[in-house]
């Protein structure tokens, strides 16, 4: 298994930014006439064909913001949509029911739906839900024409109760045998973590408050539960792109924030190390509620429904945050773009 590279802490005499970012000047080394070519077909009006359109970008090296810039009727305190990055910040609320011993992801996750005698679904553990490989039958695709269970999840029949609606999907796999992306495993997770805390709706929204967001300051961070209490995990926590790196800087500090560890020993490397993935599988490589690799090896990232992305480089000290709205099929334009915005970055 090839070394994850390592996380750099915090650099002496910067300050952590739970009340404000501090800010410092673009590197010397930066090409600056690049730089502005790239942000300005990002922020073109209409947008550009290929990458559609952003409304923000956030960018910090060395715990610095160096680079902020948005579209008209955006800004600073404007909060964007997490769509899927949300999943990543779910996996952080797992490190701390982790670090409280209140749950074990390698253990049977607790799904009311599957612990009926012989169910083969009652294997499953947290680890493969947060790996996209439980092997449940849930079609994860985001086309109105095309029969879609995260569209039927997220906006009706399964909006009331979404980790209900998807726990009620079989197998088609055996558990850990096959990667496949589902929104639908981490609102099951994110039922777990709440009946694992005996919180659910307004007393799980203030978990998220007390112990993920108030320590970073990450005052902006508006998550979305159901009718049932529970937060949906796979889409929905809005935030303030500044907010956003400041998640994302939790995660390339390894889970230490101000010399206080608030994610467990090792969390972090187990978020970026990657998941088993069958022959022919066409999806990048993926680790736990994390993209691996997006801006080149060693680099991790959450990334969300049309083009919402925080991408980190642990090599470069390097957060890029990223907004907007990028129809599907540009996708992989829009990675390609941040992969050469990161490199700009030495």
């Amino acid at each position: 298994m090839t070394a994850l590279p390592h996380l750099p802490d915090q650099p002496a005499g910067v300050a952590w930014p739970t009340r404000e970012w501090p800010t410092g000047p673009l590197p010397a080394e930066v090409d600056r006439a690049r730089l502005e070519a790239a942000l300005d077909h990002a922020f073109t009006d209409p947008p550009a064909a290929d990458i559609g359109q952003a409304h923000s970008l956030v960018i910090v090296q060395g715990g610095l913001l160096v680079l902020e810039r948005y579209a008209p009727d955006h800004g600073p305190e404007a909060t964007a949509q997490s769509w899927s990055m949300a999943k990543s910040i779910t996996q952080a609320l797992a490190g701390l029911l982790v670090g409280d011993g209140l749950v074990d992801i390698f253990a049977p996750a607790d799904v009311p739906e599957w612990k009926g005698a012989g169910d083969p679904r009652a294997k499953i553990t947290l680890d493969q839900l947060m790996r996209m490989s439980s092997g449940l039958a849930f079609v994860e695709v985001y086309s109105p024409e095309q029969p879609s269970d995260v569209i039927e999840m997220l906006f009706g029949r399964g909006k009331d109760d979404v980790a209900g609606f998807a726990a009620s999907f079989p197998l088609a796999h055996p558990p850990a045998s096959h990667f496949a992306y589902s929104s639908g495993t981490t609102n099951i997770i994110c039922r777990c973590l709440a009946r694992a805390l005996r919180a659910d709706g307004e007393a799980f929204a203030a978990f998220m408050r007390d112990r993920l967001f108030a320590p970073l300051g990450m005052t902006s961070a508006s998550p979305r539960f159901d009718e049932a209490g529970t937060f949906i995990g796979s889409s929905f926590c809005f935030a303030t792109p500044r907010d956003f790196a400041r998640f994302g800087l939790l995660y390339l500090r390894g889970g230490v924030w101000d010399g206080a560890r608030l994610l467990p020993e090792g969390w972090v490397d187990y978020a970026r190390t990657a998941t088993y993935q069958q022959p022919g599988c066409v999806e990048g490589p993926y680790g736990a509620s994390w993209w691996l690799d997006l801006a080149g090896p060693g680099s991790f990232s959450a990334n969300g429904y049309q083009g919402q992305h925080i991408v980190l480089c642990p090599d470069r000290d390097l957060i890029i945050v990223r907004n907007g709205v990028t129809p599907e099929a540009d996708q992989p334009a829009l990675k390609v773009w941040l992969a050469e915005l990161a490199a700009l970055f030495s």
